[in-house]
């Protein structure tokens, strides 16, 4: 599992949505996190952080810059390309959750979600990066 101090970028445009995603993480054991209410706001988030991020856990429907693109962005810079990423959607499309796979998802969660179900999909995500490496 991911190291508990690993600091977490967890975007979504409504704020009620980040309180319950960083409550589940606490939950989980996390302790360090930031927040962004949209994909191009986390992204200028993620090259600034200080210490830098480890994980970014991110709503799909959001303005400015959704999660997918926000997530296309991120594997497309040389920096983060591995950085673990969680999508975070109230679809279950099957035609979304391709996209995110083949964007390089490292995995979703699905809306509503309890910290187990997070927990789970974030143990899975980590496998996952430990086996590619």
């Amino acid at each position: 599992m991911f190291d508990p101090k690993t600091r977490v970028l967890v975007v979504d445009d409504m704020m009620t949505m980040r309180k319950l995603v960083v409550k589940a993480l606490k939950e989980i054991g996390f302790t360090d996190f930031t927040e962004a209410a949209d994909g191009r706001i986390a992204w200028e988030t993620l090259g600034a952080a200080t210490p830098p991020i480890g994980l970014i856990i991110s709503d799909w429907n959001m303005p400015n810059a959704t999660g997918i693109d926000l997530l296309r962005r991120v594997r497309a810079e040389s920096r983060f390309k591995h950085l673990p990423f969680l999508l975070v959607t109230a679809e279950a499309e099957r035609t979304q959750v391709a996209e995110a796979l083949q964007a390089g998802v490292s995995n979703y969660v699905i809306k509503p979600f309890t910290a187990d179900s997070l927990k789970e999909k974030l143990e899975a995500a980590h496998k996952k990066l430990s086996g590619a490496s």
